[in-house]
C-alpha cells in the first residue's frame, strides 16, 4: 500500500511544474492560446508517467525504514495538506485551481484574501509541501524526498516569482496591497 502511494505521488508529481512554470511565465501566449494551454501537459505529461511507470521499481527500492512516531507525523501532515488543499480549493474554486484566470481573457478570477490566504500568499503550495513530506514520512521511498525538496526548490524559486508577477499584472495595486499585508509567502515565520 505505502509503494503505492508514492508511486501515485511521483506520477502526479510533475504535473504542477509542467503546467505552472510556462503558464505563468508566459501569460501573454497562454492567455492567446486560452484552452489550448491544457493541450500542453497532455502532451507532455503522459510520456513521463510512462517512464516513471517502467521504473517504478528501481524508484520504489531506495527507501529508509522510519521510525512509527515519523509515520504519525507523516500521516498527520498530509491529512492536514490535504484539508488544507481542499479548503484553498474552495476558496479559489474550480477555474482558479485549473488556472482558468490565467488562461483565458475571459475569466478574470478573484483575489482571495480570506481564510488561510490571510495568513500566506500562497497556502496551496504548502498544502503541497505538507502532502509531500507527509507522503515521504509514511513511506520512507527516497524519490519522494527527492520530489518533495524539488517541489520546495521549484515552487519558492521559480513558479511563486512568476505567480507574483502575473498576479500583480492582473489585479494592480491591490494585488501589491495584499502582498504588504501578507507578509509570508509560502510558510509563516520563515518565507
Amino acid at each position: 500500500m505505502a509503494d503505492y502511494l508514492a508511486l501515485i505521488t511521483i506520477i502526479l508529481w510533475p504535473v504542477v511544474p509542467l503546467f505552472w512554470i510556462p503558464v505563468h511565465g508566459l501569460s501573454r501566449i497562454f492567455k492567446r492560446l486560452g484552452l489550448f494551454t491544457y493541450i500542453m501537459p497532455m502532451i507532455t505529461w503522459p510520456p513521463l508517467v510512462y517512464l516513471i511507470y517502467l521504473n517504478r521499481v528501481y524508484l520504489l527500492q531506495f527507501k529508509i525504514e522510519l521510525s512509527l512516531v515519523l509515520n504519525i507525523t507523516g500521516l498527520i501532515f498530509m491529512i492536514f495538506g490535504t484539508l488544507l488543499h481542499i479548503w484553498t480549493g474552495r476558496l479559489i474554486g474550480l477555474w482558479g485551481l485549473m488556472g482558468l484566470p490565467e488562461v483565458s481573457r475571459r475569466v478574470k478570477g478573484k483575489l482571495v484574501e480570506g481564510g488561510p490566504f490571510s495568513v500566506v500568499r500562497h497556502p496551496t503550495y504548502l498544502a503541497h509541501a505538507l502532502l509531500f513530506s507527509g507522503v515521504f514520512l509514511i513511506t520512507g521511498v527516497m524519490a519522494v524526498s527527492i520530489i518533495t525538496i524539488l517541489d520546495l526548490l521549484i515552487i519558492n524559486l521559480a513558479i511563486i516569482p512568476l505567480e507574483e508577477k502575473e498576479l500583480l499584472n492582473r489585479f494592480g495595486e491591490r494585488y501589491t496591497e495584499y502582498k504588504n499585508r501578507i507578509r509570508w509567502r509560502f510558510l509563516p515565520g520563515i518565507l
